[in-house]
């Protein structure tokens, strides 16, 4: 409960990028066509992956999940983010808050474990390749999709019911462009100690276990394509994984920098603005890997265009 001299916070401010905003006109051209990018590339991706037939394989039904998580990621901050930019402030109630701070958490998180089943497949593939169409087929795909959304979503939800339980009075300004679980919690007004040990392993669990993982898989596809001799066939096993592994340094690179860098780095300031990388960047990132560095997807296309220009 809130004491008598202070208020229930039902709004939150958000500061944005005060400083900046003397090039609102460039942020918001920048910002805007960047997210135009991220939903027709994106979009893209999904339409080819559900239509296509070549494409109707457990790589690209992954590749399609990782598109559906980057769309739903940047559209529960990007278009708020324009509003704020556009308007100098950004207001959004708490509940609201704290529902796009629930849909970062999930649509976020959720790609560190469809990452790490598309390493799963990656190994599946260059280590057992006659066993691989048995091993990896439609129901178990299907299931790993699900399992990663479920898992997710449990861990994220035990979060946001601890933050729910502190109380939130007074002050009710973030320096930030959204609502991130680190100035949410800061702008609690009771003891948040206990938030600390939970909030620790779940980011255990949902980043590092995830990422050895994956570290794991491409350690045994590695000792693989060492036996094999011909110097053509380890290159092609190589570069059945390197959008993959691309992927992987893009999504897990951008991610240490923003939320693992050492506690003395972490000022709001700075964590605000690598932020941007995260949440712009990666997104933007994978239609380009999976468009101009695989064969099977600019064959997709062209056969997509055929059927636009014969209609």
């Amino acid at each position: 409960m809130c004491e008598d001299n202070q208020t229930q916070v039902t709004q939150i401010r958000l500061i944005g990028f005060r400083g900046l905003y003397k090039y609102k006109t460039l942020l918001l051209i920048v910002f805007s066509l960047t997210y135009v990018f991220i939903l027709s590339g994106n979009l893209l991706i999904i339409l080819l992956v559900t239509t296509i037939d070549h494409l109707k394989i457990p790589m690209f039904f992954f590749v399609k999940h990782l598109s559906t998580a980057d769309v739903l990621l940047t559209t529960s901050i990007v278009p708020m983010m324009l509003d704020i930019i556009f308007v100098e402030e950004g207001i959004v109630s708490f509940w609201g808050c704290i529902t796009q701070l629930y849909c970062f958490g999930i649509f976020g998180s959720v790609q560190c474990f469809l990452i790490a089943v598309m390493s799963y497949d990656r190994y599946l593939a260059i280590c057992h390749p006659l066993r691989y169409s048995s091993l990896m087929g439609p129901d178990l795909c299907l299931r790993l999709v699900i399992a990663s959304w479920i898992l997710v979503s449990v861990l994220i939800s035990s979060e946001i019911f601890v933050v729910l339980q502190f109380n939130f009075c007074g002050f009710n300004y973030i320096d930030h462009f959204f609502c991130d679980f680190g100035p949410i919690v800061a702008l609690a007004t009771s003891d948040t100690s206990f938030f600390m040990l939970p909030d620790f392993f779940v980011s255990i669990f949902i980043v590092f276990f995830p990422f050895a993982f994956i570290i794991m898989t491409y350690f045994c596809i590695f000792l693989t394509v060492l036996k094999i001799s011909s110097t053509y066939s380890r290159r092609k096993a190589y570069s059945t994984c390197s959008s993959h592994l691309i992927t992987v340094c893009a999504f897990y690179g951008t991610l240490i920098t923003v939320y693992l860098t050492p506690s003395e780095e972490r000022t709001f300031n700075t964590k605000k603005y690598r932020a941007l990388v995260y949440i712009v960047l990666t997104p933007l990132m994978n239609p380009i890997i999976y468009s101009l560095r695989n064969n099977e997807m600019k064959r997709a296309v062209k056969k997509m265009k055929g059927r636009v220009f014969r209609n």
